[in-house]
């Protein structure tokens, strides 16, 4: 926990702001933070990775990774904010000159926000080489039909990261080829062809269908070159896995600590609960586990920064901190005991929300299948 000290103090500090009286307001509400938001986007921290050419901090990935992690060690839920981050990572690493000079400092100074990407469709989720979207060149624009699912916080952003077939399924070697991604302004799209249908779910999560249905984009909407946004979206989605590893190791240090807390408190029969070994050996348990998971966050980071191949750390980073949380959270939540379905203790919104990253953005059974195929050699399992 030595790590970036002066960085955490001050994430630590403007998320005091926002007591747990706050995210509960905004949890019975099933609304979004906007105050939050806007506070993190004044303070410079959800342009942490633009560098200061382009009016960003210029913040490594583990450093960013930091924001995340305080932010829901805090109590609050940075899944309202994380998409900033990793997708304008996808513009800064393959968007032209051009691009970025005409959108990232506008993202750094919060006119814009980059906050959604569509990429799941109802039948391609983890497939992603299955996806229908098309996006077919006619002259000067691209048209756009098909239909996405999954697209997060698009309500509260001006633009969007799009991955559509640009080549038929039929006309490229391999399925994962023949796929190009577009920074698509969300404004324009509802007026030319786009409509977005909300998705109620169980953590407030705002997350829309999309449909296409003739959607006109300029052709420099294009990022990098046609036919490559798989690879592309790879590289975002490493970025994504390891800022969400952060976010969990963040959540599963909150539950530890509330656990610990509680159960030196709580007195039953004579004695403070924690004194009992059959609650504090989960607890300990726990911790182990949420430390383990920090480690390997580190590790993912430190080769991404370096732009190494982190497919396998990335993937392995987000499986173990997802897991440890979720862990974590099922301790904390049996250590208050009836208290902890109590709106008031926080324990049941964390505990909504953290479970979240088991199932997404990518399930647990598929990192398994990853880590046995590319890592120990054995055959794909699909």
């Amino acid at each position: 926990m030595n790590e970036h000290v002066e960085l955490r103090d001050a994430v630590r500090a403007l998320c005091s702001q926002f007591d747990s009286a706050y995210w509960q307001r905004i949890d019975e509400a099933r609304g979004y933070p906007e105050e939050f938001v806007d506070a993190l986007t004044r303070a410079g921290w959800l342009a942490a990775l633009i560098p200061e050419s382009y009016g960003g901090s210029g913040l490594s990935l583990a450093e960013a990774s930091v924001i995340m992690e305080e932010i829901n060690r805090s109590g609050g839920n940075s899944y309202v904010c994380h998409g900033q981050m990793y997708n304008m990572n996808t513009l800064l690493r393959h968007g032209s000159e051009a691009q970025k000079r005409e959108y990232l400092p506008r993202l750094a100074s919060g006119e814009l926000r980059l906050q959604s990407m569509g990429v799941t469709e109802p039948d391609a989720g983890t497939d992603t080489g299955s996806i229908k979207t098309t996006a077919v060149r006619k002259g000067d624009r691209y048209v756009v039909n098909g239909q996405k699912v999954w697209t997060s916080r698009l309500q509260h952003s001006e633009l969007m990261i799009l991955l559509a077939r640009t080549t038929p399924r039929t006309d490229v070697a391999k399925k994962t080829d023949g796929m190009s991604i577009f920074l698509v302004d969300k404004r324009t799209a509802l007026e030319k062809g786009m409509t977005m249908k909300p998705i109620r779910n169980m953590v407030s999560h705002d997350t829309h269908e999309l449909f296409f249905d003739n959607l006109e984009i300029p052709a420099e909407s294009l990022i990098g070159e046609e036919g490559r946004g798989f690879r592309y979206i790879l590289d975002g989605l490493n970025a994504e896995r390891i800022l969400i590893a952060a976010e969990c190791i963040g959540d599963g240090y909150w539950f530890v600590e509330r656990a610990a807390n509680y159960a030196r408190e709580r007195v039953v029969f004579g004695r403070p609960i924690g004194q009992n070994q059959g609650v504090q050996f989960p607890i300990a348990e726990a911790h182990m586990e949420v430390e383990a998971a920090n480690l390997m966050r580190w590790s993912a980071a430190a080769l991404y920064d370096a732009r190494e191949p982190c497919g396998a750390q990335a993937n392995m980073a987000k499986h173990l901190a997802a897991k440890a949380s979720w862990e974590a959270a099922n301790v904390c939540l049996q250590t208050h005991g009836g208290f902890g379905f109590a709106a008031e203790y926080d324990v049941e919104r964390k505990f909504r929300e953290t479970r979240l990253y088991l199932v997404a953005p990518i399930s647990t059974n598929l990192i398994l299948s990853y880590v046995a195929e590319h890592v120990l050699g054995l055959p794909r399992s699909f």
